[in-house]
Protein backbone atom coordinates (compact mmCIF):
# COMPACT_ATOMS: atom_id res chain seq x y z
CA UNK A 1 0.00 0.00 0.00
CA UNK A 2 1.31 3.41 -0.91
CA UNK A 3 1.97 5.88 1.88
CA UNK A 4 -0.36 8.84 1.85
CA UNK A 5 1.42 12.14 1.43
CA UNK A 6 1.77 14.16 4.64
CA UNK A 7 1.82 17.93 4.89
CA UNK A 8 4.33 19.84 6.94
CA UNK A 9 3.23 22.31 9.61
CA UNK A 10 4.16 25.19 7.32
CA UNK A 11 2.03 23.77 4.53
CA UNK A 12 -0.87 23.22 6.94
CA UNK A 13 -0.62 26.83 8.08
CA UNK A 14 -0.98 28.00 4.50
CA UNK A 15 -4.18 26.03 3.95
CA UNK A 16 -7.40 27.95 4.50
CA UNK A 17 -9.32 26.83 7.57
CA UNK A 18 -12.42 24.76 7.03
CA UNK A 19 -15.63 26.83 6.71
CA UNK A 20 -16.95 25.83 10.16
CA UNK A 21 -13.68 27.06 11.75
CA UNK A 22 -14.13 30.40 10.01
CA UNK A 23 -17.65 30.59 11.37
CA UNK A 24 -16.42 29.78 14.88
CA UNK A 25 -13.64 32.35 14.64
CA UNK A 26 -16.06 34.95 13.31
CA UNK A 27 -18.50 34.17 16.12
CA UNK A 28 -15.72 34.37 18.69
CA UNK A 29 -14.48 37.69 17.32
CA UNK A 30 -18.02 39.06 17.34
CA UNK A 31 -18.51 37.97 20.95
CA UNK A 32 -15.19 39.44 22.04
CA UNK A 33 -15.98 42.69 20.22
CA UNK A 34 -19.32 42.93 22.02
CA UNK A 35 -17.64 42.30 25.37
CA UNK A 36 -15.02 44.96 24.63
CA UNK A 37 -17.71 47.47 23.63
CA UNK A 38 -19.70 46.71 26.78
CA UNK A 39 -16.57 47.17 28.90
CA UNK A 40 -15.78 50.45 27.15
CA UNK A 41 -19.33 51.70 27.73
CA UNK A 42 -19.04 50.78 31.41
CA UNK A 43 -15.72 52.61 31.65
CA UNK A 44 -17.22 55.66 29.94
CA UNK A 45 -20.10 55.64 32.44
CA UNK A 46 -17.55 55.39 35.25
CA UNK A 47 -15.50 58.27 33.85
CA UNK A 48 -18.63 60.44 33.57
CA UNK A 49 -19.61 59.56 37.13
CA UNK A 50 -16.11 60.35 38.38
CA UNK A 51 -16.17 63.69 36.56
CA UNK A 52 -19.56 64.50 38.07
CA UNK A 53 -18.50 63.53 41.58
CA UNK A 54 -15.22 65.38 41.16
CA UNK A 55 -17.13 68.54 40.30
CA UNK A 56 -19.38 68.10 43.33
CA UNK A 57 -16.36 67.54 45.57
CA UNK A 58 -14.67 70.66 44.19
CA UNK A 59 -17.80 72.70 44.96
CA UNK A 60 -17.89 71.32 48.52
CA UNK A 61 -14.19 72.08 49.01
CA UNK A 62 -14.75 75.65 47.84
CA UNK A 63 -17.69 76.01 50.26
CA UNK A 64 -15.54 74.67 53.11
CA UNK A 65 -12.71 77.06 52.23
CA UNK A 66 -15.11 80.01 52.25
CA UNK A 67 -16.63 78.87 55.54
CA UNK A 68 -13.16 78.50 57.08
CA UNK A 69 -12.20 81.99 55.90
CA UNK A 70 -15.37 83.43 57.40
CA UNK A 71 -14.65 81.68 60.71
CA UNK A 72 -11.07 82.96 60.62
CA UNK A 73 -12.30 86.50 60.04
CA UNK A 74 -14.70 86.13 62.96
CA UNK A 75 -11.95 84.77 65.19
CA UNK A 76 -9.61 87.57 64.13
CA UNK A 77 -12.27 90.16 65.00
CA UNK A 78 -12.90 88.51 68.37
CA UNK A 79 -9.16 88.38 69.05
CA UNK A 80 -8.87 92.05 68.19
CA UNK A 81 -11.75 92.93 70.53
CA UNK A 82 -10.25 90.86 73.36
CA UNK A 83 -6.85 92.49 72.85
CA UNK A 84 -8.42 95.97 72.90
CA UNK A 85 -10.34 95.08 76.06
CA UNK A 86 -7.19 93.69 77.68
CA UNK A 87 -5.22 96.84 76.80
CA UNK A 88 -8.05 98.97 78.15
CA UNK A 89 -8.01 97.05 81.42
CA UNK A 90 -4.21 97.35 81.64
CA UNK A 91 -4.45 101.10 81.02
CA UNK A 92 -7.13 101.43 83.70
CA UNK A 93 -4.94 99.50 86.15
CA UNK A 94 -1.92 101.62 85.27
CA UNK A 95 -3.91 104.82 85.69
CA UNK A 96 -5.24 103.81 89.09
CA UNK A 97 -1.74 103.07 90.38
CA UNK A 98 -0.35 106.30 89.19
Amino acid sequence: MAASPTLSDAQLALLPPPPESESQISSLLSEVSQQVLAAMEDMLKSVREIDEKSGEITVEIDKCKESALEKKRGLDETKEQVEKAAYAVLQMLNNTRA
